[in-house]
């Protein structure tokens, strides 16, 4: 089991371009891949998405790739002669409309945003995408490193919780039992306070409690309950991304529990179902977490 929520950075270089790679990911319910790349390099979205979907079924993926190269001779000093003339007549302006003298040197030119610029030598896509698919894999295993640490917190807690559901199941099962009894004696206690005593094997008394016992039976729903702890515990322990798969289950699992709720007709069984529902919803918040 992994969760949804990691990080992972990576990192290659070749010809003194260095390139770099950083993956987070949160929660979705489908798998989502938005992609940050140099401009020059948008048409390598499609193979970063591809690489993602790859190794990442669900939550959304934030990829983000940076260039950082060291200068070289190739690279030159970019001037806008004309940005840089515009930026001086506009504070001479500005310091004539606001009467102060004007005193603008080279260097505040020079730090305005536009005038100077590194060239670079432009990369093209399928010289970078070798390097850049590199880091990517890097990036992509730590950030699924991260999602298998954290999956592994929430399987133990899940875990821990579809035990004391069993527990609770075994309880509820061994009370059901009892009931149809239990009624069996209230009822006739019931005549008797009223002055109406019947005998044991009366047949009004027998229907009615045969009745009884068919509408408060909740053997059905106990054994489709310890079918889905089997069918959870087969999701936890296989190698494909359940996420979705637990999420229906525990919707089966709900329905089973609201039917007990609805039929038992006895307290203990009731306060029993309300402590597994509690249960089922702590783990339907954790299954919103995994992959």
């Amino acid at each position: 089991m992994k969760s949804m929520t990691g990080f992972g950075r990576g990192e290659a270089q070749r010809e003194g371009v260095t390139w770099s790679v950083e993956c987070s990911s949160v929660n979705r319910k489908q798998l989502e891949v938005a992609v940050n790349l140099p401009r020059e390099l948008a048409e390598l979205e499609n193979a970063v998405r591809t690489e993602v979907s790859a190794t990442v079924s669900r939550g959304r993926v934030n990829i983000a790739v940076r260039k950082e190269a060291a200068a070289t001779a190739a690279d030159t000093v970019r001037v806008d002669h004309v940005l840089a003339a515009n930026y001086f007549h506009a504070m001479h302006a500005l310091a004539l409309k606001l009467d102060i003298p004007s005193e603008v040197a080279l260097v505040d030119i020079t730090r305005l945003p536009g005038v100077m610029n590194l060239a670079q030598t432009e990369i093209a896509a399928e010289e970078a995408w070798p390097v850049i698919q590199q880091a990517l894999a890097v990036a992509l295993k730590q950030l699924n490193t991260m999602r298998a640490a954290e999956g592994a917190s929430l399987r133990a807690d899940i875990e821990s919780r579809l035990a004391g559901i069993e527990s609770l199941l075994v309880s509820i099962r061994e009370k059901a039992a009892t009931v149809p009894e239990h009624q069996r004696k209230a009822l006739r206690q019931r005549l008797e306070d009223a002055g109406l005593p019947l005998p044991l094997d009366d047949e009004r008394l027998v229907k009615e409690i045969a009745l009884f016992a068919d509408r408060t039976d909740i053997s059905e729903e106990l054994t489709r309950a310890a079918s889905h702890i089997k069918q959870f515990r087969t999701y936890l322990d296989g190698d494909t991304p359940a996420g979705r798969s637990l999420d229906f289950l525990l919707q089966e699992f709900f329905r089973e529990f609201n039917t007990m709720g609805s039929k038992c007709n006895n307290a203990e069984i009731a306060h029993h179902v309300v402590t597994a529902k509690t249960e089922l919803e702590k783990i339907r918040e954790q299954v919103q977490n995994a992959e």
